[in-house]
């Protein structure tokens, strides 16, 4: 069967679709014109590699000749992927959710005039035959030509009040009047209370999600109440217990490591099996902080099984991070992951059998379609003093099943990998890798993060500007405000493990961009688009934490922690402005905005920094004397070696001999420190 125009495309999405005998086009010029020319609705659908739902509609419709001739006379047909524009993706859900009055998700279906590409009928998934309360996608079809044309007029109107609220969502966006206080830390923290699911840990029912941005909130929140002496400890046991929580679900893989995208049921036990890197940087970085604060070794374990699945699975030989795994394998979504009772007792061994069993629930009733996934059924300590073991010796027979388990996993059909790299996600990993290298001493997790940031410089980074993704050797698509602001905050992180001078050099190249093309100059904050971009429907400015965090959070955030180390007021302000044309929404929803929040509690209170200046050799016992979890403070070890450092860094000297410690807050640097003991003392 000949190919269509995806066939070319870098995203792996589209290539899925490259035989399909529709007429898809990508969106671009070509496919908008000939909407225009042949005055032709644009079906738009809008989907993602590991999307379970995307495949479905593929099969049964897209892949049909049937359906497909009806397509390619009525419509003009583009095919998105909402990873590599997130822009478009971004836009129409907005829409879909204004026209419907109900939530979006994918395969996101939209029909759009081909004039000026505003959505009049909006949808998700459809079948091929009417059922769930759905029309039948062919019947669909026929009804939006129809309506097209013989209803231009109303259309029109329709059009015309989906633009004016679209502008109306954007103008809530300037700058507000709302003064920016502590209120809304501890406003968000009552929300989070009122919304917490004591039973299960989490935010919410089902579906639950591994929400980073919230349980992040929840740790800084204690952290600093324990700075002030009044130790907020419900906010760290909610944290705590939600991480917990999820990595004994089944959220968490057992065998391999790492985070699906979200639970179906309230228990964390049965995932939506597609796992995303860019929920699992995140949570990486969480289970590394998690076990600094409260020294919990299983904490520790979850982060290193994760960075350690990271590096095997998810990490191309030229540095960059992969974007996900499917749900699916060989057509059926979660075979890869689930077993029957038979084969894991073939697999383990008869004596090892009734302990694994008992501890991952293969001796309770099937919980997925007659068949077991893995979950954490019983606590370990009551499981081991059942058995007459201690713990440690229960562990290494654990150990020892899952490893064959793994082993014999692998000789299975995999589940689709989505390998573009994309510049937002691979920050957030990186950040984690960092964060987690940073924390629990791993070497090789820094190499890692180094690698990847390394690969993004070297190839999507061109004359002075980033792209978004890359994918056999090609890289393209103007990046978004997500892949400047989680780069700067992921390259400020690596800094804090390893200095290299190019990096703060590179980091300042990123801010200055963010600055220069990004910025609501008027209004403050953050645009997604830069001022460049491709002229769309709406240019929206997002404040709320999403699936990602939010990326005028992110960029609030880093470009104030910038304006700190390098004592630049520009950075400082524009974080300060885009906190206050944020102010408003804030304050409707604070536990919302909780990147945000984190960008507010350092406004409030500057982070402190911790400049470690000395020889390379001399630098690790310094560094271990600040280690811990300090959310708001910046450590930089920085070797005397170094030369032709900023000014703000220069006026802080290495000693001819030995180490000094500069300690400062705000604008404020205390006397130079000699002593790592005297050091841990001052940092409490």
């Amino acid at each position: 069967m000949p190919q269509n125009r995806l066939a070319n495309e870098t995203s792996p999405y589209l290539q899925q679709h490259a035989d399909n005998p529709v007429d898809w086009y990508p969106w671009g010029e070509e496919a908008l014109n000939r909407a225009r020319a042949e005055d032709k609705p644009i079906l738009l659908s809008i989907g993602y590699s590991a999307c379970h739902w995307c495949h479905v509609m593929a099969h049964e419709s897209f892949e049909d000749p049937a359906t497909a001739q009806v397509m390619n006379e009525l419509f003009v047909n583009i095919k998105v992927d909402r990873e590599e524009r997130p822009d478009l993706d971004r836009i129409y859900q907005t829409a879909h959710a204004l026209l419907s009055q109900r939530s979006g998700g994918w395969p996101l279906t939209v029909f759009l005039t081909p004039d000026d590409h505003t959505p009049f009928f909006a949808g998700t998934y459809f079948p091929r035959e009417a059922r769930y309360g759905l029309p039948g996608f062919v019947e669909l079809l026929h009804r939006i030509d129809a309506l097209y044309r013989t209803r231009r007029t109303d259309i029109a109107t329709q059009n015309a009040s989906l633009r004016d609220a679209l502008g109306r969502i954007e103008a809530r966006a300037a700058m507000s009047d709302d003064r920016l206080d502590a209120s809304a830390l501890d406003q968000a923290r009552g929300e989070l209370a009122r919304a917490y699911d004591r039973t299960y840990g989490g935010i919410g029912g089902a579906p639950k999600f591994p929400h980073a941005p919230t349980i992040n909130r929840l740790l800084r929140h204690w952290s600093a109440t324990a700075r002030d002496g009044r130790a907020d400890d419900k906010a760290l046991e909610m944290a705590i217990f939600t991480l917990e929580r999820m990595a004994e679900g089944g959220l968490y893989d057992h065998l391999g490591g790492g985070f699906a995208r979200y639970s179906v049921d309230e228990k964390w036990m049965i995932p939506h099996f597609e796992k995303m890197l860019y929920d699992n940087g995140p949570l990486l970085a969480l289970y590394a902080e998690a076990h600094a604060a409260t020294g919990d070794p299983a904490l520790a374990r979850v982060a290193t099984e994760t960075a350690d699945w990271v590096m095997r699975d998810m990490q191309s030989p030229e540095g960059g991070y992969y974007s996900a795994l499917d749900a699916d394998s060989e057509g059926v979504e979660g075979k890869f992951y689930v077993w029957t009772r038979e084969e894991v007792h073939q697999v383990v061994g008869a004596d090892d059998y009734p302990l694994f069993a008992a501890r991952y629930g293969l001796d309770r009733p099937a919980n997925f379609e007659g068949q077991w996934h893995l979950y954490g059924a019983a606590e370990p300590a009551a499981l081991a003093a059942g058995a007459g073991l201690t713990e440690d010796a229960l562990r290494e027979r654990l150990d020892r099943a899952r490893a064959r388990l793994l082993e014999r996993r692998e000789t299975r059909v995999h589940p689709g990998l989505d390998d573009k790299v994309l510049t937002a996600w691979n920050a957030l990993m990186i950040r984690g890798m960092a964060v987690a290298a940073r924390h629990l001493g791993r070497a090789d997790w820094a190499d890692s993060a180094q690698r990847a940031l390394d690969f993004i410089r070297t190839q999507l980074w061109r004359d002075g500007r980033l792209l978004a993704t890359y994918k056999d050797g090609r890289a393209h698509l103007p990046a978004y405000l997500d892949d400047h602001a989680f780069l700067l905050d992921a390259v400020l992180e690596l800094l804090a493990l390893r200095w290299r001078s190019a990096d703060l050099d590179f980091a300042v190249q990123l801010a200055d961009v963010l600055l220069e093309h990004f910025e609501d100059e008027a209004h403050g904050g953050f645009y997604f688009t830069a001022d460049d971009h491709e002229q769309l429907l709406q240019r929206p400015k997002p404040t709320a934490d999403e699936s990602l965090p939010s990326g005028n959070g992110v960029a609030a955030y880093a470009l104030a922690r910038l304006g700190h180390l390098l004592a630049e007021p520009h950075y400082l302000d524009a974080a300060q402005r885009a906190l206050q044309a944020a102010a408003g929404v804030i304050g409707q929803s604070p536990s919302a905005h909780c990147t945000l929040l984190d960008a507010l509690e350092e406004e409030l209170d500057p982070p402190t920094l911790l400049l470690l200046r000395g020889p390379l050799a001399e630098l690790a016992p310094w560094q271990q004397a600040a280690a811990g979890y300090a959310p708001t403070r910046l450590t930089l070890a920085i070797p005397s070696e170094e030369r032709g450092l900023p000014a703000a860094l220069a006026d802080k000297p290495a000693p001819a001999r030995g180490v000094y410690a500069y300690l400062c807050r705000g604008t404020h640097c205390e006397a130079p420190i000699t002593d790592p003991a005297e050091l841990h003392k001052a940092l409490g």
